[in-house]
């Protein structure tokens, strides 16, 4: 029977072992979906090609993509108050993209996130996963903006700075000389403001020199606030080589000043005052095209001259002075300036200009509804709380979670044996109702017909009986039968005294009691476990509450979000506690009525079978003097 019990155990064990292995394995599926189970939300962004309203026809490779995030797509109280947990993933789940944040303002619920986005094609949808909402400590910035950038990149102003020049964002750190007039809710974030007497110089640099016929892109966004004439926003000069754009009383233009003498461009529709217009220059070979919004505007029939001086932005590279009346320079706001060292296609621009425009980008980008992280012990409230448990928690409930598993093992087991005995008992039973009125089969000297109760059960009903309380009883019965007849001749009656029917009684009652014990066994750790459970989980939220308020007094900061975290873990032990208790009560009280039951058939058979045993193997009665007496009174 031990060796059985140990069996039945070790399955279980390993039953047990691969529940919880199959439930990781669900877990870590699900898991899969998700870049890290860390981050509790993430976002789809989908940039769409495919409209004819995006206006890409041709594939647009790496680019630089701006994120626009306001509550209306972005929780802000969902992440990090500086924007640290943000993490850009691809498609797959598992690339990490590069991105650097130029503004995150959690109060106000703006954000400006610029993310390299590769392979961008036409007439597709190219997908890609913004994760936050992981407040662990330990998710520090991970943007990197000159990483953002591709190699062909060699200047990109943000104008993000106050006071201080602008900062080049690209590997080769073409930083501005000079600091320029920041003014806020420019066209992206800060930008800068041009006052038309004073300009912005971009020191020479290898990077930067143009030869004879160089090939470049240079983009900005631009906002005159007043049609001038000739108003420069960049330009660089070297000698009679001169390399100038601007507008000319609303009419943007670039002109090519060399050897042969000055080309600009011809005219076009003018511009509006006080509106932002992105403006872009790609010069290739002996043609400089100028666009306006993304699309062409105007040509110039001539290649760029040898420069290799600096670049002012906002006025024209000369020694010449400004008045009041006749300012130099541009009057306005400029934002995001970017210069490449080669000539970017159509495409690549129409995409820059719609992408970085506000309104304009709802034709390529859309953002998905936000998804929940499906692990709930690293998202949400679940993620705050477990987060928050110190060490004396996890003790605690490392402790409440063996017992759990023990009371579980207990009750699973112990459930197991109560129903082979509950089969074997009712097979045993309808048995024993065909032989006990007659028990020769008790006394025959061969055993097999005792254990087959008179060839009645075949070997599949022996192995259910072997595990019913009453058939080991019925063999305890029945070996000490045949024990007291074996001295009786064949021609004897067999007969059991008064004082051997009380023996057998005897021996039929101890067998009852190791039963009853076998049924019992182990149901003390149910016990344990509903009474100490609650209690241990006690101890461990007393112990993290006085914990939680001696780290407030320690740190002096006593406000709700300081203490809630705090408490919240704490209480996580009592119902840890509870949650071992409750299933050990519940399952305590369903086993002790299944053993009283299993005790209620012992005591009923133990009583029919020493009741037929007397009646069986009775002595025989003589009549003496009027009365009945027994042979055994007599002698």
């Amino acid at each position: 029977m031990k060796s059985v019990i140990r069996r039945r155990s070790t399955t279980l064990l390993i039953y047990l072992s691969w529940v919880a292995l199959a439930f990781l394995t669900v877990c870590s599926s699900a898991h899969a979906r998700w870049w890290n189970g860390e981050w509790s939300i993430r976002k789809k962004i989908t940039l769409d090609t495919t409209s004819k309203d995006s206006g890409i026809a041709n594939p647009i490779g790496t680019a630089v993509v701006l994120i626009r995030l306001h509550d209306g797509n972005f929780q802000f109280a969902g992440a990090k108050d500086d924007g640290s947990d943000l993490r850009f993933v691809a498609a797959d789940d598992k690339t990490l993209l590069t991105y650097h944040i130029e503004k995150y303002d959690s109060l106000l619920s703006e954000a400006f996130v610029w993310v390299k986005v590769p392979d961008v094609k036409a007439g597709t949808q190219t997908s890609f996963w913004l994760y936050y909402g992981n407040g662990d400590s330990k998710a520090t910035k991970a943007e990197d903006a000159k990483a953002t950038y591709d190699p062909d990149t060699v200047l990109a102003y943000h104008f993000a700075e106050h006071g201080v020049p602008a900062n080049d964002l690209t590997t080769f750190g073409n930083n501005a000389q000079n600091a320029g007039i920041a003014v806020d809710g420019s066209m992206v974030g800060t930008g800068l403001r041009l006052d038309g007497h004073s300009g912005i110089t971009i020191p020479g640099s290898p990077s930067l020199s143009w030869k004879d016929g160089a090939t470049f892109t240079w983009w900005a966004w631009i906002k005159p606030s007043a049609l001038q004439p000739n108003a420069v926003i960049f330009s660089r000069r070297d000698g009679t080589n001169a390399f100038v754009i601007g507008v000319d009383n609303g009419i943007p233009f670039v002109e090519v000043t060399a050897s042969n003498g000055a080309q600009r461009s011809q005219a076009d529709r003018p511009l509006v005052p006080n509106e932002w217009r992105h403006l872009a220059v790609v010069a290739a070979g002996s043609k400089i095209t100028l666009f306006l919004d993304g699309e062409p505007y105007a040509t110039v029939n001539a290649s760029v001259p040898a420069l290799n001086s600096p670049a002012i932005i906002g006025m024209e590279n000369t020694s010449a002075p400004a008045d009041a009346a006749n300012p130099a320079g541009f009057l306005g706001e400029l934002d995001e300036l970017e210069i490449s060292r080669v000539a970017r296609s159509p495409d690549y621009i129409k995409f820059a200009a719609f992408i970085q425009g506000g309104d304009k980008a709802s034709k390529l980008l859309s953002f998905g509804a936000d998804e929940q992280t499906s692990s709930w012990l690293s998202g949400g409230y679940f993620g705050i709380i477990i987060k928050s448990l110190t060490a004396d928690g996890w003790v605690v409930i490392g402790i409440l979670m063996i017992m759990a598993a023990i009371s579980w093992l207990v009750m699973i087991n112990k459930a197991s044996y109560l129903n082979g005995i509950r089969k074997g008992n009712n097979l045993f039973l309808k048995e024993w109702r065909h032989i006990s009125s007659d028990l020769t089969v008790l006394d025959h000297g061969n055993a097999a017909k005792v254990k087959t109760m008179g060839g009645r059960v075949d070997l599949a009903g022996q192995r259910a009986m072997r595990n019913a309380s009453v058939y080991r009883i019925y063999h305890i019965g029945a070996e000490e039968i045949r024990h007291r007849l074996a001295g009786h001749q064949n021609g004897d009656a067999k007969v059991l005294s008064q004082r051997s029917i009380e023996a057998i009684r005897a021996m039929l009652d101890a067998s009852l009691v190791r039963e009853t014990q076998k049924l019992n066994r182990l149901m003390v750790l149910l016990t344990i476990a509903i009474s100490g459970g609650p209690f241990l989980g006690l101890f461990g939220t007393v112990v993290g509450v006085m914990i939680t308020f001696a780290a407030i007094a320690a740190a002096g900061d006593v406000n709700v979000n300081a203490i809630a975290p705090g408490i919240a873990a704490a209480l996580v032990a009592t119902v840890a506690g509870l949650a071992v208790a409750i299933p050990a009560l519940f399952g305590y009280n369903y086993l002790i009525s299944r053993v009283k039951d299993a005790t209620s058939d012992m005591h009923v058979f133990i009583d029919e079978f020493v009741t037929r045993m007397a009646e069986f193997y009775s002595e025989p009665a003589v009549y003496s003097g009027g009365k009945v007496e027994l042979v055994s009174e007599r002698n």
